[in-house]
């Protein structure tokens, strides 16, 4: 079995981070990640050379972010049809890792379709393989197209809903990590902050942390130091205090399912977010691919909320989801045997978003039946 221990650090990082690649080598295939767990310190790459080692990947958030997740799932199942291993096993094993990311099982449930139907189509086994990596590289392509017309859908809307831009810009507020590092492209929520910087009209980033696994300061900041844009991280809790100043014209945040009622599914702290947003009557948008909806999921209620261990929040670890002894020293926060409420997400009612991008175009006002007739548009959701 492959060890996700078998890491080897990147000579520099290329002008477009290579988040995941499939790697072909003597030894055998395998899926190549950038160990998130590791940055911003350390550029290292973490290589999955059997589907164990990437739902441990997964599980440890060495790789993350719900389109990116996707991707992994299906070069997942291309992986173990390469192997010659039990695909359906593969693609239910992955599905499981995480199980509020929606995009996860939709990517290993298509690539694993794929496998399938070349297999029923009389293919022997490496022709199938072949089928199934071509469908996971088809994913990845169709992610990064998408990331590109999320992005220029979210500053069109930006614009109409902040006419003139503020005083040399917008000031967006953006919580977790929605960029290069969840995407085949330039991300979700980040993608279109990054287009307004390209643009000339980005006048600052607030980054929040992100707790307890601080995925926008180790992350997002590091996403948007590498690309010049101004911006800074703030302590979770004092968002409340930028907005009572007048500091945000919008927040932008992704999502990891959203249900057929426009319930969003996000980052833990999104929920709070949205509320001071609508006190402080500021725009709340969601970016996501359409691979995002969930439609046989009816609501938030019934929205599965992924429960992380304790200890993330009772202890903090140098490279935050690395266990230790691989990077992940530990410093003890709480009295021993404290507990934690620990969720993963929490879920926004449609009422408190403003607008949802996806790259078929935006949804405002946010409700089932705008939803649905998006996702009917949408070549790419097949719920199943």
């Amino acid at each position: 079995m492959a060890d996700q221990d078998l890491r080897k650090p990147m000579d520099s990082v290329p002008p477009d981070l290579s988040v995941l690649r499939w790697d072909e080598s003597p030894g055998g295939p395998a899926v190549v990640l950038l160990d998130q767990t590791r940055l911003p310190s350390e550029e290292a790459e973490l290589v999955c050379a059997d589907v164990p080692a990437l739902v441990r990947a997964i599980r440890m958030l060495a790789v993350r972010g719900a389109p990116l997740l996707g991707i992994a799932g299906g070069y997942g199942v291309a992986l173990a049809a390469a192997r010659g291993e039990d695909v359906g096993a593969a693609a239910e094993l992955l599905e499981q890792a995480r199980p509020t990311a929606v995009n996860l099982g939709y990517g290993a449930r298509r690539v694993a379709g794929a496998y399938r139907a070349a297999v029923d189509g009389g293919s022997d086994p490496d022709a199938a393989a072949a089928a199934a990596l071509a469908e996971a590289r088809e994913l990845h392509r169709a992610d990064a197209a998408g990331s590109e017309r999320m992005a220029r859908y979210g500053l069109q809307l930006l614009t109409e809903l902040l006419p003139g831009g503020g005083r040399g810009g917008h000031r967006l507020l953006t919580h977790c990590n929605t960029g290069a590092l969840v995407s085949g492209g330039a991300g979700t929520a980040f993608a279109v902050a990054l287009r307004a910087h390209r643009e000339g009209g980005l006048r600052h980033l607030w980054v929040d942390e992100t707790r307890p696994l601080l995925q926008g300061a180790r992350l997002t900041a590091y996403e948007a130091g590498r690309h010049g844009m101004p911006y800074s991280v703030l302590a979770d809790s004092a968002a409340g205090s930028l907005f009572a100043a007048g500091e945000v014209d919008a927040v932008l945040i992704g999502a990891d399912r959203i249900a057929a009622d426009g319930s969003v599914a996000n980052k833990v702290g999104s929920y709070p977010l949205a509320v001071l947003a609508k006190y402080h009557h500021v725009p709340f948008v969601v970016v996501a691919p359409t691979t995002t909806v969930d439609l046989e999921t009816v609501d938030g209620a019934s929205i599965v909320v992924e429960q992380r261990p304790a200890s993330e929040v009772t202890e903090i670890t140098s490279t935050p989801g690395a266990p230790v002894g691989h990077g992940g020293g530990r410093t003890v926060v709480a009295p021993l045997g404290a507990k934690a409420y620990n969720p993963a997400f929490d879920i926004t009612p449609p009422e408190l978003v403003t607008a949802i991008v996806t790259e078929e175009g935006v949804i405002s006002p946010v409700t089932g039946v705008g939803l649905a007739e998006l996702c009917a548009r949408s070549s790419q959701v097949t719920i199943s």
